[in-house]
């Protein structure tokens, strides 16, 4: 063989080898500063921490911050389709604008994958899945909770958005079933500062308990409040507020609260044949060898779980298609859809063309907040 032939055939193979890793690009939209900074700063650590390629293909991972505002996060997801050009997009971290996204993604046809839970509307739901338990898995534990131990009356204080609404709309229905009477409903904007008048009226009520439905730091704020005025009852928190920053907030004021988790929470407290425990050690360990002992977080959990599902999806849609095109988004959106009992930090997921948020009940444990950490219940 000559030179020239030499030359030649080295710049085909070196052509196909690019071809063969061309990459996949995933955007991804959180809010990393912003009332919800506390869930997106976690998630990003996370994605940082995503496998750099996957089935033989770089991934590439583009990373804005929405400063937890649905009018950012449409922008950024925006951008991220138009000029990117992304093959998926993870987020966003909170239900307004994570619903944001979602219509970019449902216009674009762009599979994303939710850190946040949310109701999307029936013509948008086939682009988006989600990685956080649905309202009715989390409500259904705190009910069957409260009527165990004898509540008769519930108060409810929550965000004015989505989140809020949402859970209201699920309390009422578990509750009700239960015989339980919602006595009190009272709302607050993720970045108020005060919720006294609000609690003087559910507390006028005299409730059994209390829930407070926010996330993150913000959902201190009514219980602290409850907690000066002497609150007896059981108070009751969302999976909103699974993370650090919330015990160091909120201190002593919200010991004793009660809330849904995923597994990944309590890991180490798990009995050994749960689903997801090998799954969430591992993610611990991995996390916490760059973030720092005890630096694990149920937040960031959701976009290691978002990366899970990726590494089943991505090299089924390989097979049909090559990163970048119409052609590839719709194989990894059927693709996701075929993934079946897939053991992550936050339960076991199994995805259908009709169920894209894919989680049971092994996707929850309750825990109580002792001595500023997570305490599993039995």
């Amino acid at each position: 063989m000559n030179k020239s032939l030499r030359n030649l055939l080295a710049l085909v193979l070196a052509g196909a080898a690019t071809s063969a890793l061309a990459d996949i690009t995933v955007g991804v939209d959180l809010s990393t500063t912003g009332p919800a900074a506390s869930l997106g700063i976690p998630e990003k650590n996370t994605v940082a921490i995503l496998p750099t390629a996957i089935a033989g293909q770089k991934v590439k991972y583009i990373v804005l911050d929405d400063a937890t505002d649905p009018t950012a996060a449409s922008k950024n997801a925006r951008k991220l389709v138009s000029e990117d050009k992304v093959d998926v997009i993870i987020g966003a971290s909170t239900t307004p604008t994570s619903t944001a996204v979602l219509e970019v993604a449902a216009e674009t046809k762009t599979p994303q994958i939710s850190l946040a839970p949310f109701a999307p509307a029936a013509d948008k739901a086939a682009w988006v899945f989600q990685m956080p338990q649905d309202f009715g898995i989390m409500a259904n534990a705190i009910v069957s909770h409260m009527a165990a131990h004898g509540v008769k009356t519930v108060g409810f204080i929550g965000y004015t958005d989505g989140y809020g609404e949402l859970w209201l709309r699920v309390m009422n229905s578990f509750a009700a079933a239960k015989g339980i009477k919602m006595v009190a409903v009272e709302r607050y904007n993720r970045t108020d500062t005060s919720v006294t008048g609000q609690i003087l009226k559910i507390m006028s009520t005299n409730p059994d308990a209390v829930l407070v439905v926010g996330s993150g730091t913000p959902a201190v704020l009514p219980q602290a409040a409850l907690a000066e005025r002497g609150y007896k009852g059981q108070i009751y928190q969302t999976h909103g507020v699974a993370n650090k920053d919330f015990l160091r907030v909120g201190g002593k004021d919200v010991e004793g609260a009660v809330l849904p988790v995923g597994p990944i929470l309590v890991a180490e407290q798990l009995p050994n044949d749960n689903a997801s425990k090998k799954v969430a050690l591992n993610y611990i360990k991995t996390y916490e060898a760059k973030y720092g002992a005890d630096s694990r977080n149920s937040f960031g959990a959701h976009a290691w779980d978002a990366g899970l599902l990726l590494q089943h999806a991505i090299p089924v849609a390989l097979k049909k298609a090559k990163p970048g095109t119409a052609e590839f988004r719709a194989a990894l959106r059927e693709a996701m859809e075929n993934v079946k009992e897939m053991p992550a930090d936050h339960g076991v997921f199994s995805f259908s063309a009709q169920d894209h948020k894919g989680l049971d009940s092994r996707a929850v444990v309750l825990v109580r907040v002792e001595k500023g950490t997570w305490k599993l219940m039995h």
